[in-house]
């Protein structure tokens, strides 16, 4: 039986620990590639490079056997040219995260982590985007990890379509399962506002401030993840 071919990414950049635990459980499954940013890519969404070069660059993994590559494109140029320059046939699979952060609700559409899966769709590769409440603790996405790679990997998806997976922080022992068919959650975390301050040239220097809380609707994703869940769920691309 051939060897599945695994393209790995995030929007964390290259160094990040989610990457590497996320490269260490997908390895389980075949033969594994790297091309993450080399540096932090957050909230970039589905962005891609027309109108510059990307540099791109095999670096060291300490993973033994994982080709690796870190590029100034954003996540989904990752995939874009991992797909056509660097995994030698199209990939089986690709898994983006381990995000620092999870992804649900109204953050979707702003994640690079979802982003880059979106890309892999759009050329009909299987996706799964992987992301993470904030937090120190990883024991139940370490626990967990594999098992939802493996459960997930072979399922069929319609067209653009991407497995979006939320792990919670709580402990171990206070994890209570994991809920399917979640539905992106419409009322949750943060309301923004602009904090402003203006500059002696009269520039107007504007900096984001969320307000949190964690309302949201029974069945949905971040619901899940508030409630000490895994989250599983189907983002569709917009072209769906």
């Amino acid at each position: 039986m051939e060897e599945k071919k695994i393209l790995v990414t995030n929007d964390d950049g290259i160094h990040a620990n989610g990457l590497l635990r996320l490269v260490k459980a997908a390895k389980n499954f075949g033969k594994v590639y790297v091309v993450a940013p080399d540096k932090e890519c957050s909230a970039m969404s589905h962005r891609i490079t027309l109108r510059e070069h990307i540099d791109v660059k095999q670096v060291p993994f300490e993973i033994e056997g994982v080709e690796a590559y870190a590029s100034t494109g954003t996540p989904a140029d990752c995939v874009r040219f991992g797909i056509l320059n660097i995994v030698k046939e199209k990939p089986d699979l690709v898994l983006s995260g381990i995000n620092y952060g999870f992804n649900c609700g109204s953050d979707i559409q702003y994640s690079a982590t979802v982003g880059a899966a979106l890309e892999a769709a759009c050329v009909g590769v299987p996706a799964i985007a992987l992301s993470e409440d904030f937090s120190e603790n990883h024991e139940v996405t370490d626990a967990y990890l594999e098992q939802m790679i493996g459960k997930l990997m072979h399922r069929p998806l319609g067209y653009n379509q991407i497995w979006n997976v939320n792990f919670p922080k709580c402990p171990l022992g206070e994890f209570r399962g994991i809920l399917e068919d979640r539905k992106v959650a419409r009322n949750a975390f943060f309301d923004d506002e602009y904090v402003e301050e203006v500059l002696p040239d009269g520039t107007r220097r504007l900096s984001v401030k969320g307000h949190y809380h964690e309302n949201a609707d029974e069945g949905t994703d971040f619901k899940a993840v508030v409630d000490g869940y895994i989250s599983v769920g189907v983002v569709n691309n917009l072209s769906n």
